[in-house]
């Protein structure tokens, strides 16, 4: 009952996909029973022994990942990397201790990898696809074409690795942005609360009472003062949460703006979710760029626009800009989808490549 609570709470803090960590580890386990067979089948074969060892270590090691019991960062998805490269290192092996004939029914499976992960004109990839056409036409595969094989393997898993670390310190780069716009976000509505009326996200329209008196409108009310001193007028009409309204009201927008952004990203099948971050790093810049624009209005910035007459029409302003912080974060959208484009990219363009000079003499006529 106790490991049973234990394996249960492990559970329920771990981050990424459940499915991957199931896949990876069902794969292991298929990797264990053939593994195995290959030891029971060559037990006078001591290279085979000792590389199905090792394999069946490698095996070990990301079962015990998936369990998060050797290492602390299972929160971040790593634990599915990291038990992702054990299993391709068991794969590797798994290839190295087989023979040329038992390598030939896998050649599909070495082909896929091989073109996922390198592109097409990466010299071991048009190697390999020569060996696998003429492994077609022949049925045979020699020693030599099967070390270009597992070294071409060797590269492709690597660079999947590769691929998958980028999408990593991508999501982490964009994770450590948001917590800081987030912070900067709380800052400057908690300096607009303390002291509301240092900048004022009011204004003063050029309607007033009379000609010698004011109308003060600001996001959360609209006041009217038959003085002379705008600035007297301004301070008294400033609210404490004036800045407060204003970033919430951007952040809905951008919340809005990101929902519909998420159309044109692709899903990726890494333990790292692209999107979700993408979305989380809209909101504090909508609530940012909702109260910057109000500033600039307020400052003569946009000809024309820096009186408003009414609270509906700052709303409606923060509104149009926390929406607008798509122009800034958009760049961070194409990025994005660009490195989920290189995830297993190379597949996309599969040319045949051409065959192998023939090294027979030519008769002589």
């Amino acid at each position: 009952m106790g490991e049973f609570a234990q394996e249960r709470q492990r559970r329920s803090r771990e981050f990424g996909p459940w499915e991957l960590r199931e896949g990876v580890r069902s794969r292991a386990s298929e990797l264990r029973a053939l593994l195995q067979e290959r030891m029971d089948t060559h037990q006078d074969v001591p290279r085979v022994q000792t590389l199905a060892v090792e394999a069946l270590q490698e095996l070990d090691k990301a079962r015990e990942a998936l369990t998060h019991r050797e290492h602390s960062r299972y929160k971040m998805g790593s634990h599915l990397a990291v038990g992702q490269i054990h299993l391709d290192t068991a794969q590797n092996l798994l290839l190295r201790l087989s023979q040329p004939e038992e390598v030939i029914p896998m050649m599909p499976g070495v082909l896929a990898i091989v073109q996922e992960h390198l592109p097409p004109s990466d010299p071991r990839r048009v190697k390999v696809e020569r060996i696998d056409q003429s492994v077609t036409q022949t049925g045979r595969l020699s020693a030599p074409e099967l070390e270009t094989i597992l070294d071409a393997v060797g590269v492709a898993r690597q660079a999947s690795i590769r691929e998958t670390l980028r999408v990593r310190s991508f999501v982490n780069i964009v994770g450590w942005v948001t917590a800081i716009l987030v912070i900067g976000a709380a800052v400057v509505a908690l300096l607009g609360a303390l002291n509301d009326d240092v900048l004022p996200l009011c204004f003063t329209p050029s309607t007033g009472i009379g000609q010698s008196g004011f109308t003060v409108v600001c996001p959360t009310s609209t006041n009217e003062f038959p003085s002379t001193n705008p600035n007297a007028a301004l301070k008294s009409s400033t609210s404490p949460g004036d800045y407060v309204v204003v970033e919430i009201v951007g952040l809905v927008a951008a919340g809005i703006a990101a929902a519909t952004s998420l159309r044109r990203i692709r899903g990726t099948a890494t333990p790292y979710n692209v999107p979700v971050v993408l979305a989380l790093l809209k909101l504090p810049m909508g609530a940012l760029t909702a109260v910057l624009g109000l500033l600039l209005m307020r400052g003569g910035f946009v000809p024309g626009l820096s009186a408003l007459d009414s609270s509906a029409q700052i709303i409606a302003w923060a509104i149009i800009f926390g929406y607008s912080q798509q122009l800034f974060t958009r760049l961070v959208d194409g990025q994005a989808q660009a490195l989920i484009n290189t995830v297993g990219a190379p597949s996309a363009t599969v040319t045949p490549p051409p065959p192998a000079p023939s090294t027979a003499a030519r008769p002589q006529p």
